[in-house]
């Protein structure tokens, strides 16, 4: 089902989550393979964009294929958000700006005074969001988490829709909650009863069947999968199926997920360097091979490749094994 964030279009029901040290281009590109409709990148700081970290800047590589693409941004002031939002448009021109107002990791929340410590100060949130409105001409739009220590989802999707926001990502659990306790989908749901614009319901979607049922307790526009794809990202192929023609999902074979490891291992070699490419690609082929006989104890073989051609020798050696 189409559905529209401002005056972007977006195909189908399904957006990946902006997940902080996966969300690169070569995981992106390969979801939106698998028919992703709204893509997200990894959050990058506004203060490394306004400092000319190159590290950060590196972060804003995108491609055309993975359009439409929302830059997910974060930082403390509205005068830094609106300098960095504008650097963002102006070098990468993404479809949307996302703010993010959920991270609960200490050196974003605590130290850095930004993400999910916002939710603590409604007022600043609400500069923010009308600071970056004002200085971008795409649609704008907000991931918060429930609250701090304490629910205020309410208040805060209130105000992201008076400053101007096209849309809000809602993550039902609290900062304090982190990820220890279950998702209360009925959070998302009573945000969708208090806004016009468009809300995304994102936690505890692990399966084709979650999606649709989120969908259907909350009356959300759309869902958002994060964790769940690591390893598998079929997932969001099966999410988009069933969302549109109800097909049923069929279980991924070990030769698709040794053909991803290769495919992904390609895209991460075009576009990191070597030594950053094989490290990133240890992690996501752990995650490929999670579940698999005997995949314990490829595992720290795995974590000692150092090129290219040894993980592809281990891989085509475990295939052997299963095969046997």
């Amino acid at each position: 089902m189409k559905w529209n964030i401002g005056t972007v279009e977006i195909d189908n029901q399904v957006v990946l989550a902006p997940m902080a040290g996966i969300c690169d281009s070569p995981f992106r590109t390969i979801a939106k393979s698998m028919g992703c409709g709204l893509i997200c990148t990894e959050m990058v700081s506004d203060r490394g964009l306004i400092y000319d970290n190159t590290r950060t800047q590196d972060m804003l590589q995108m491609t055309d294929y993975e359009r439409p693409i929302s830059q997910q941004i974060f930082g403390s002031t509205p005068e830094t958000m609106k300098n960095a939002s504008a650097y963002i448009y102006e070098h990468m021109h993404p479809d949307i700006i996302d703010i993010n107002m959920g991270c609960p990791v200490r050196k974003v929340a605590i130290k850095g005074q930004s993400g999910s410590a916002l939710l603590k100060d409604p007022d600043k949130a609400y500069k923010i969001v009308c600071e970056v409105v004002d200085t971008v001409p795409v649609p704008v739009t907000v991931k918060i988490r429930s609250g701090w220590d304490k629910i205020n989802a309410l208040e805060m999707a209130r105000l992201i829709e008076d400053a101007g926001a096209s849309a809000i990502t809602v993550h039902p659990r609290t900062k304090e909650q982190s990820y220890c306790v279950d998702a209360d989908w009925s959070i998302i749901k009573d945000v969708k009863n208090e806004v016009s614009i468009p809300v995304i319901g994102n936690g505890d979607i692990r399966t084709c069947f979650d999606a649709k049922r989120m969908l259907d307790e909350t009356s959300c526009d759309a869902i958002m999968i994060g964790r769940a794809t690591l390893g598998n990202p079929w997932l969001i192929k099966q999410c988009v199926e069933y969302l549109d023609n109800g097909t049923e999902p069929k279980k991924v074979t070990k030769e698709e997920r040794f053909e991803m490891i290769k495919r992904h291992t390609e895209l991460l070699f075009e576009r990191k360097p070597e030594k950053v490419a094989i490290s990133k690609m240890r992690v996501h082929a752990a995650y490929y091979l999670k579940g698999l006989y005997r995949s314990v104890e490829i595992k720290p073989k795995l974590f000692k490749t150092t090129t290219k051609e040894e993980l592809y020798d281990l891989i085509e050696d475990y295939l052997k094994i299963l095969n046997y």
